[in-house]
Order: structure tokens, then C-alpha cells, then sequence
């Protein structure tokens, strides 16, 4: 039977983890699981078949054909909190952000989420794929196989369910793997106050949804809510939250992003999945978040864009919190790159690049009820990975800032290559990184 791929000869495999774990926490950081000169078979279901030396799957596979055979170093990369659907422009308030307005001035002043909101309800379906098609290729192009979209530029029922027909046409019909998050409660509209808009959720907007999904037109895995104040309280976010449970969806929301509003706490009560920003947790919050086993999704593109305090990511691995990473792609905060999101949780967060490389990978999987298939490199689990050019360690891709596409050489969907960015490499420099002596204290090897 012929296979789909096999990724061969590669200096090493980051496989994140490789007994099933779910997520990690500071301590599994600290031992990724890495193998060396090995390969990698992908089958023609587009799930991991075989991992081992490179001679063993040599010999394993002797009379095997493949679709097709590349050289490889592999891993994948997973975004845990993006909003890649909305019309508009929004390059004016960054320079009203640069001249020393905060995002909630924005906010007042009916720019932000408002302005966005206005484009959005104005834009055709056909136009919001369109934008949305190119972005998903943007952050394929960085290295992201698996991706969290979120309504919620539409505050109204039609707009929304817009937006996720889109994102639902996107899943359906791009090699990019997609959850998709309703999020309604993403501002309060215009003319509304917040208990209208919450009566509205609820007794408009989540049921309407609820005849889509059983009807089977749209497939939405997540709720979320902007807990802050001026947006939605805590009160209004525990209704939204606890309905969209009681119908099956999986909680991951905003919180704590501006002001101490103890959606930790909240979060933690009803079981949430994950909790996103937390720039403003407390430390009842993070104790809260470690006991029950709920992400924390850390944007560290937004605190750097925004000017915000950084989240406390070293009290909350120290404390065992499941620390996941995204790239919050919006208007405000413009990157489509995971790798840039790295960077800068090493940089400004104070994470080890083992410990960034887990946040966006396993436990960005994790956060989404995805790490049982997604996140790591293991048998059974879905043949997603990127390979980078062969000269180079995989931290690389978090060292160059803004370098990963001239490293990321291929990215693979489930066995199919979906960007190849091959280049012919100088002999010298391949033959130069046979040589290196890798620093034991970057990553443990696994056997």
C-alpha cells in the first residue's frame, strides 16, 4: 500500500513529547522530547505512522512506495487565539496608539472593535473569505497547521453567523486545520447596554446557532466572551459562558486582559478549556487556573503592540499552570507569525525557548481540546509538521526575529506539502551543520 510521505534523514525530529501527554507544564519544558538522525512516515489516512532512526524506518520500509519523499528537522506550530475574519483597515489607530492612546481610548472614542464592526457588517461573505483565505496563508507560511478563528466583529446575529459560515467554508475547503470559536460577546454594540446585549446572546444569538450546528451547516467548538470593565461583568460573562457549555461548546475566553475582574477564577469554576491575556491575573487567579487544569493563552504580540504590562508567564509555570501561546491576529495586533509570538514571550515574558516552543505547540493544542491529535509528533496524531532548512537548530526559529521564512522549508498538512519553500543551499553550509555540537541546556534529547 502506497504512503503518503516520508520525511527522511532528519539531523533531528522535536517530537515536544512522545507518551501522550496532553499538555506540559515547567517541568516537561524542561525535557522535549528530540531524536536524532531519524525519519518519518505519514500515512495515506494523513496520520503519523512510524517515527524512529533513520535506518530502521530504511529498512522498515524497504518495499514501501510514497507519494512522496523530502529531507528534513520537523515540528509543528499551533495558534491558540486568533481574529482572522473583518473588513476594514485599522492602520489610523496605530498611530493613535503611538501617540499614547490606550486601547479602551480607542474604544470610547467608537474606533477598535466598533469601527471594525462597521466594515464588517458592510462586507460581502465572498469578501471576508477572500481576506480571510490570505491571511490563513500567511500564518500557514509561518509555520501554523493548526489554527483557533474567532467571530465576533459582528455583535449581531446575522453578521455572525457570517462570519462563521466563513470560517466554516475555510475549514471545509483549506488544508489548514481550524477551531472555530463563537464570539458575540466580543464588544457591546452600539445603542445596547449589557444586559441587552446579553439578552440578546442568549435568547437570540446561541440558539440560532444551535439550530445551524444540529443541522450540520456549521461545526463550532468554542465560546468566548471579553470579560472587562465597560464591556461584559462577570455576571453576564458566567451566563454567556454557561450557555454555550450547556450546548456543547468548549469555554475559551478573554479575561483579565485590563483590570483584575477574577474571570480566573471564573474560568476555573465552570471547567473553562482556556483563558486568554490574563495581563491582570491574580495570584487567586493563577493558583485557581493550576488546580484546574485550565490553559492560560498569553498574547504576548497584543502587551507589546499595547504597551501593557506583561503577563506574570514565570509565576504562572512556577505555579503549574498549562502556559499556551497565540498570535491574537486582529486589527490591533497584525501578526500572522507564531515564531514573532515566540520571540517575544522569550524576550519580554522572561519563558525559555523550550518552554515557548511547548506553549505553541502541545499545550496550544491543549487549549483547544486538541492535543490528543494536534501538537506534537507522535504515532496516530495527525501528519502536520514543518521542516526547516537543514542547517540549522530549531531555535533558530525563535532566535532570528521575523527570520522564519528563509528557515521554515516546508510546512506539511496531514501529509501533504502545503508551502514549499525549497532553496538550493551552498554544500559548504550543509556540510558545516553535520559538524555542530548542539548545547546540551537548549533541549533534552529523548531516546
Amino acid at each position: 500500500m502506497s504512503n503518503k510521505l516520508l520525511v527522511k534523514n532528519a539531523k533531528q525530529v522535536v517530537l515536544i513529547c512522545n507518551n501522550g501527554e496532553k499538555f506540559l507544564t515547567k517541568e516537561g519544558t524542561q525535557k522535549l522530547c528530540v531524536i536524532e538522525n531519524s525519519s518519518l512516515v505519514i500515512g495515506s489516512d494523513g496520520l503519523i505512522k512510524d517515527i524512529g532512526l533513520a535506518s530502521t524506518i530504511d529498512f522498515q520500509y524497504a518495499g514501501c512506495s510514497f507519494d512522496k519523499v523530502i529531507d528534513a528537522t520537523g515540528m509543528r506550530l499551533v495558534d491558540a487565539h486568533t481574529h482572522p475574519v473583518w473588513a476594514g483597515v485599522g492602520v489610523h489607530e496605530f498611530a493613535m496608539k503611538l501617540a499614547g492612546a490606550t486601547y479602551m481610548d480607542v474604544h470610547r472614542a467608537r474606533g477598535g472593535i466598533h469601527f471594525t464592526v462597521e466594515h464588517t457588517r458592510a462586507a460581502l461573505a465572498s469578501t471576508l473569505l477572500a481576506c480571510l483565505t490570505g491571511r490563513l496563508g500567511r500564518m500557514q507560511r509561518a509555520g501554523t497547521t493548526q489554527v483557533e478563528c474567532k467571530s465576533g466583529s459582528g455583535l449581531e446575529l446575522q453578521t455572525e453567523l457570517k462570519m462563521l459560515e466563513v470560517i466554516e467554508t475555510a475549514r471545509r475547503t483549506l488544508p489548514i486545520n481550524i477551531s472555530s470559536t463563537y464570539c458575540g460577546a466580543h464588544a457591546v454594540p452600539k445603542g445596547k447596554t449589557v444586559a441587552e446585549a446579553t439578552a440578546d446572546i442568549l435568547q437570540v444569538q446561541l440558539p440560532r446557532l444551535r439550530e445551524r450546528m444540529s443541522a450540520g451547516a456549521l461545526r463550532v467548538d468554542n465560546i468566548d466572551v471579553f470579560c472587562e470593565q465597560g464591556v461584559f461583568d462577570l455576571s453576564s460573562t458566567r451566563s454567556i459562558l454557561q450557555a454555550g457549555l450547556d450546548m456543547g461548546l468548549s469555554i475559551n475566553f478573554h479575561g483579565d486582559e485590563l483590570h483584575p475582574m477574577n474571570s480566573a477564577q471564573l474560568g476555573a469554576e465552570l471547567g473553562a478549556l482556556a483563558i486568554s491575556h490574563l495581563e491582570d491575573v491574580t495570584d487567586d487567579g493563577i493558583a485557581a487556573m493550576a488546580t484546574a487544569k485550565t490553559a492560560a493563552v498569553l498574547l504576548s504580540t497584543t502587551t507589546y503592540i499595547l504597551r501593557l504590562p506583561q503577563p506574570r508567564a514565570r509565576e504562572m509555570l512556577e505555579a503549574g499552570v498549562i502556559v499556551a501561546l497565540g498570535s491574537d491576529f486582529n486589527p490591533n495586533a497584525y501578526c500572522c507569525s507564531m515564531p514573532v509570538g515566540m520571540h517575544l514571550a522569550c524576550v519580554n515574558m522572561r519563558m525559555s525557548m523550550p518552554e515557548a516552543l511547548a506553549a505553541s505547540t502541545i499545550n496550544a493544542a491543549y487549549a483547544l481540546g486538541l492535543s490528543h491529535a494536534h501538537g506534537s509528533l507522535e504515532v496516530n496524531k495527525h501528519g502536520d509538521l514543518l521542516v526547516l532548512n537543514s542547517w540549522l537548530h530549531l531555535v533558530h526559529l525563535i532566535y532570528q526575529l521575523g527570520g522564519h521564512q528563509e528557515l521554515i522549508r516546508y510546512v506539511v498538512i496531514r501529509g501533504n506539502v502545503v508551502y514549499n519553500n525549497d532553496k538550493t543551499m551552498d554544500f559548504q553550509l550543509q556540510n558545516w551543520f553535520w559538524i555542530i555540537v548542539l548545547p546540551p541546556d537548549i533541549v533534552s534529547h529523548g531516546p
